[in-house]
């Protein structure tokens, strides 16, 4: 009888998609984190290792001209001209941050459930992810080292109209002209720039690099982060908000902005970041630490400019 209801209302005589799906395998994925980005600025800013934590900026004391120096032809005097490059007696000292985090692992669930993707990998992959998505932020926004604080205010330019136009990239290349590495914007701000190069006439070059798709500008890259806040958040609701875009050079031989971390860490996991066991409590549950050191420097300051005021909410009916 029950045979019969059922193959009254489904109109098949024949065994349930529903009964046949627990005999069958289900292709799974890993845990999908949608809060995860590229974290781009960490892949282009070039990273020094430190032995001790610590990392101090020694600069020289500039001027017009910071030592004479003879240079003629016909020589007016015949004595070289002396002198010594005075250094600074205070040079800035960057202490790395620690990012840390405990991940709790259920011994029993971890043997019985780890196939086909290990349980414990899976937990450290996503903390980890985690830990590297603060990181960035950090590095823009920190209040000690972070890149908006340390900008000296004169590489600190406004909009001339509040979108960010090509004239204002230009401004920025003009304060970080010395081999400028590349652009960084929120994704609005870049579509932003996108609209008012589109109104111009001008669309931007694309290109790829470290294997993403970019635009560029006079041919720097213009790289997005949601790390540079849109009127203090990483997804505004609004459609209109103000953001900043930076022109960054990095690398220490070229006396850019640098990114720091511990290097030869114990239990070292990746660059700056260590993952260590802290063993089994009594109920079976497995404990690891995680700590990232990180903390970034401006070699110089035109290493670095901002656009401030920019911005994103700009459109234009083009027809």
């Amino acid at each position: 009888m029950a045979k019969e209801t059922e193959a009254k209302n489904t109109g098949i005589n024949a065994l349930s998609a529903k009964a046949a799906y627990n005999l069958a395998n289900v292709t799974k994925t890993k845990p999908q984190y949608g809060a995860l980005t590229p974290k781009w600025l960490t892949k282009f800013l070039e990273f020094k290792g430190l032995e001790t934590g610590i990392f101090r900026v020694n600069k020289v004391v500039e001027g017009e001209t910071p030592l004479d120096v003879l240079c003629s032809q016909t020589k007016k005097s015949d004595i070289i001209p002396d002198g010594y490059v005075e250094y600074e007696t205070e040079p800035r000292e960057y202490v790395l941050n620690s990012i840390s985090t405990i991940i709790n692992v259920n011994t029993a669930v971890e043997d019985v459930y780890s196939s086909p993707y290990d349980q414990v990998q899976e937990q450290l992959g996503l903390a980890i992810e985690s830990l590297r998505e603060r990181q960035e932020s950090q590095l823009i926004n920190n209040d000690d080292y972070g890149l908006l604080k340390n900008i000296a205010d004169s590489q600190r330019i406004q909009t001339r109209n509040g979108a960010p136009t090509p004239d204002d990239l230009d401004e920025l290349i003009s304060k970080v002209w010395k081999e400028p590495s590349f652009f960084l914007a929120h994704p609005r701000a870049i579509a932003a720039f996108e609209r008012e190069c589109t109104k111009r006439g001008v669309p931007p070059v694309v290109v790829n690099l470290a294997g993403g798709t970019f635009l560029t500008w006079r041919g720097i890259p213009v790289i997005p982060t949601d790390k540079l806040l849109v009127d203090g958040l990483k997804n505004p609701e609004s459609q209109s908000g103000k953001t900043n875009i930076l022109l960054i050079r990095t690398g220490e031989a070229k006396r850019g902005v640098i990114g720091l971390f511990q290097a030869g860490l114990k239990n070292e996991h990746s660059r700056g970041l260590s993952v260590r066991f802290r063993g089994i409590d009594d109920k079976g549950v497995a404990s690891y630490l995680l700590s990232l050191y990180c903390s970034a420097a401006i070699l110089a300051d035109d290493a670095i400019a901002v656009l401030e005021d920019v911005e994103v909410g700009e459109y234009y009916d083009y027809d």
